[in-house]
């Protein structure tokens, strides 16, 4: 199973956010989008889960058009994609456990104890065990990712999509956070597609790393070739050089 973007076009009024986008992501891989703010990283995931509608071009995931599918098919299919938001998106006035609990909920045929015990399961795999009756807002923002993380998993998908998950975090969590993202594809067999300014991270978690530039692929590669490229692009987003990607004649 595998997920491929075909040729997407995407504008908001005249801003030309995606301009050609494609992308091929194999099964068991973690890929990571990279490129500066408003390039349409947040935008090809919310495509990627039918959130937002191409002008043009197509998205495949599990063998299935995703624009094309009927309302309930398109929610079944979501149930095979996690998303993990950015600033964990946690409900506060539910608990941690209730947080993960919810998208188990609308699973046919789960007792409440079948709930539970996956509730605990995952919790346990982000080391948040017995945070079960905390609220979001007992948890510093390492917790609430990985609670984010939890929930995100509990339905059991085979894609991960991953919203900057380590923006605003401190060197020890990002690496904790890291280690997730890792363990998530080593030990569930998740794809992974993770958008992310953070090189370090990039270069840790990826199997390869995709440069998303003036709406469409400019480089994909594997993180040695990232930092072997001499594309002045990458090299200028990777380097935090601008002076090299105004060096490219247009």
């Amino acid at each position: 199973m595998s997920i491929e973007i075909k040729d997407i076009h995407k504008s908001f009024g005249e801003d030309h956010v995606l301009q050609g986008f494609s992308l091929y992501v194999r099964e068991g891989e973690t890929i990571s989008i990279i490129g500066p703010s408003g390039a349409g990283k947040s935008v090809t995931l919310k495509t990627i889960i039918g959130l937002i509608t191409p002008d043009s071009g197509e998205v495949w995931v599990d063998g299935k058009n995703v624009h094309t599918l009927l309302r309930p098919e398109l929610y079944e299919l979501r149930r095979q994609v996690g998303y993990v938001f950015q600033f964990a998106a946690l409900f506060d006035s539910m608990s941690v456990g209730e947080n993960v609990a919810m998208g188990l909920r609308r699973i046919k045929g789960m007792t409440e104890g079948d709930i539970q015990k996956r509730v605990s399961y995952c919790l346990h795999i982000v080391d948040l065990e017995g945070a079960e009756e905390r609220r979001p807002a007992e948890l510093s923002g390492g917790m609430r990712k990985r609670a984010g993380l939890a929930r995100a998993i509990a339905t059991q998908p085979k894609y991960l999509l991953y919203d900057e998950p380590t923006t605003g975090l401190d060197p020890v969590t990002t690496t904790t956070i890291d280690g997730l993202i890792s363990r998530m594809s080593d030990e569930l067999g998740v794809t992974g597609i993770v958008v992310t300014h953070d090189m370090v991270s990039a270069y840790e978690i990826s199997d390869r790393i995709a440069m998303l530039h003036e709406g469409s692929i400019r480089f994909v590669g594997t993180p040695d070739d990232v930092r072997g490229t001499d594309d002045p692009v990458v090299r200028g987003f990777v380097e935090g050089r601008p002076e090299l990607s105004r060096s490219v004649q247009v």
